[in-house]
C-alpha cells in the first residue's frame, strides 16, 4: 500500500525556521517529481514547491521565494522543505505528493486529490 508520512510541523514565531519531512513507502517517488502543498484555514489545497526526481530542478510560488528550498534524499526516499523567515500567512496544513504524470519533472497541475496520501503536518505561524 503506498503511504507518505509528512512531518516536522509546529508551532513557530513570525521569523522562524521549520524543516518538514516527507518519507515515502514501497519507494513511492523513485523517478517521480514530488511536490509539497498546503492548506489554509478555509482555503483550498495550493501549490507551494516542487523538486524534479534528480533534484536538478525545483519550483516555488511566489510567495515563498528566497525563504523555502525544497530538497530530496532519494536514497530515502524522501522529500524536504526548510522554511525560514516564516510568516503567519504560511500557516496550514502541508502535504506532500508525486506527479504522477512528467516523466521525472514536476507541474503542480498534474497533482490530483487522488494523489495526496498522508495525513499532512500542521505549521502554525504567530505573529
Amino acid at each position: 500500500q503506498v503511504q507518505t508520512v509528512e512531518s516536522g510541523g509546529g508551532l513557530v514565531q513570525a521569523g522562524g525556521s521549520l524543516r518538514l519531512s516527507c518519507a515515502a513507502s514501497r519507494r513511492t517517488f523513485s523517478r517521480y517529481g514530488v511536490g509539497w502543498f498546503r492548506r489554509a484555514p478555509g482555503k483550498e489545497r495550493e501549490f507551494v514547491a516542487g523538486i524534479s526526481w534528480d533534484g536538478g530542478s525545483t519550483f516555488y510560488t511566489g510567495s515563498v521565494k528566497g525563504r523555502f528550498t525544497i530538497s530530496r534524499d532519494n536514497a530515502k526516499d524522501t522529500v524536504y522543505l526548510q522554511m525560514n523567515s516564516l510568516k503567519p500567512a504560511d500557516t496550514g496544513v502541508y502535504y506532500c505528493a508525486r506527479d504522477p504524470v512528467s516523466a521525472g519533472g514536476f507541474n503542480s497541475d498534474h497533482v490530483s486529490e487522488r494523489d495526496f496520501w498522508g495525513q499532512g503536518t500542521q505549521v502554525t505561524v504567530s505573529s
